[in-house]
Formats: C-alpha cells, sequence, structure tokens
C-alpha cells in the first residue's frame, strides 16, 4: 500500500459487492477427486472507497461469504474528479498490466470484465481502460487497484510540493 492511501473501516460505510469471478479447483485424493470453489469479490461505496478479496471454501456460496469479509479488509480510497479520475495511470501484477486514462462525461466505463467491475465499485462513470497481458481476474483485479492506488489528486501534489493548487496546473 502507498503512503498517500490510508484504511479505511468498513463499518463507516455503506458496501456494495460485485463478484468478479468463481473457480472449481479439484484436490485429487485416494478416494477421487475433492471439488472446491475459489471466488474473487469487488467491494465499493461508489464513491471513491473500493477493496478487493478472495474467499476459498467447499461451496460457492460460502466461498463468496469469505471474499466479501476479506474484501472489507482490504478497503483503499481512490480521489475522483467528478465522474472519473484526475489522471491517467499504468498498473502491474503478476502477468496482469493495465492502463486507466480520464475520459469526457458521457463517455461511460469503457473497460472488460474485470477491471469494469473494480471502476464501477469505485463510482468511476466515464473511464477509457485498457487490461494488456494476463487475462487472469485475479492478476487484472490487482494491477487494477495497483493503478488506483497510484492515482493522487492535485490537492495532494499541491500540499506534497508545498505550493498554492492554481500552481500546479500553471507550473
Amino acid at each position: 500500500m502507498k503512503q498517500n492511501q490510508q484504511r479505511i473501516k468498513p463499518a463507516e460505510i455503506e458496501l456494495k459487492d460485485t463478484l468478479v469471478a468463481v473457480n472449481r479447483v479439484a484436490k485429487v485424493t485416494k478416494g477421487g477427486r475433492t471439488f472446491g470453489f475459489s471466488a474473487v469479490v469487488v467491494v465499493g461505496d461508489g464513491n471513491g472507497t473500493i477493496g478487493h478479496g478472495l474467499g476459498k471454501a467447499r461451496d460457492v456460496s460460502e466461498a463468496i461469504a469469505k471474499a466479501i469479509d476479506d474484501a472489507k479488509k482490504n478497503l483503499i480510497k481512490v480521489p475522483l474528479k467528478g465522474t472519473t479520475i484526475p489522471h491517467e495511470q499504468y498498473g502491474k501484477y503478476g502477468g496482469g498490466r493495465v492502463f486507466i486514462k480520464p475520459a469526457a462525461e458521457g463517455t461511460g466505463v469503457i473497460a472488460g470484465g474485470a477491471m469494469r467491475a473494480v471502476l464501477e465499485s469505485a463510482g468511476v462513470h466515464n473511464v477509457l481502460a485498457k487490461s494488456i497481458g494476463s487475462s487472469n481476474p485475479h492478476n487484472v483485479v490487482k494491477a487494477t487497484f495497483d493503478a488506483l492506488s497510484k492515482i493522487r489528486s492535485a490537492e495532494d501534489i499541491a500540499r506534497a510540493r508545498n505550493i498554492s493548487l492554481d500552481k500546479v496546473f500553471n507550473g
């Protein structure tokens, strides 16, 4: 986690969960195969607070419940500029690489699968996004979180440089 990102307490906000992927896994034992499930879930309040989690269990509903609990433990706050993000950003995790870019009002969320779930949970309504490399939902979600956690608002940059906000834009 980056220095400018602070952890959020889940009790403070109303979170909505989105199931990104469910995977059936098998363990081979001497009695045959034992099946289990792993679930990737993204939670968010639609106002810049998001989290992701992984849950594993013998049945799907239990795996999803565990993933939601895990996601509530990994919340971050993303600075938004209206209905989009302040600037473009790359993110990576494992083989997953993502690129997100702010878009004009009315563009919508131009993103695929796992990235769409993360961006919509965060409350981003206008963004252009591209997933490059691995299409594994685990890696794409974590790469998207990496990109979103690197985003800084103009106020943060002005504070870090110890200058006024209009000097950030007018150099």
